[in-house]
């Protein structure tokens, strides 16, 4: 499968009075390794927003096993597991060392920026790195 990887080390900024790192955090992580899985498609999140395109997240899940804390060095993974016209599924995880912390998901529509109104995906989604992606039918509609 498809997939990226991000390094980050964690800020005491990230942290709550446990000291641990505070839990809607996650998604923010995410959030890192889905723009460096974006760097790897022939079109950039930058150049679909220059075509009047967006992914606005539809859902969003996280699984958490373990806690981060400050300093902890984390690495973030993305993977696109499953496209549609329409809609793509990005699986999610951090890991401290060999220690899964979280998993998790985000759904993202891809949208007509003017409009809001569902758009397609631009071709270069459907290029042969990704062949082997499960199309989903489901997230064809929004």
């Amino acid at each position: 499968m498809h997939t990226a990887s991000v390094g980050y080390r964690v800020p005491y900024a990230d942290t709550d009075q446990m000291g641990f790192v505070y839990y809607g955090n996650y998604l923010e992580y995410f959030e890192r390794s889905r723009n460096e899985l974006m760097r790897t498609f022939p079109i950039t999140y930058k150049e679909m927003e220059a075509r009047g395109l967006g992914l606005p997240v539809l859902q969003a899940h996280v699984d958490y096993r373990s806690a981060a804390h400050y300093d902890d060095l984390l690495t973030i993974r993305a993977t696109m597991t499953e496209i549609g016209r329409l809609r793509v599924r990005i699986e999610c995880e951090v890991r401290r060392g060999d220690e899964v912390l979280a998993t998790g998901y985000t759904v993202h529509a891809c949208i007509d920026l003017k409009t809001h109104r569902p758009a397609r995906l631009p071709p270069e989604f459907f290029d042969e790195k990704r062949a082997h992606l499960r199309f989903r039918p489901s997230l064809l509609s929004p």
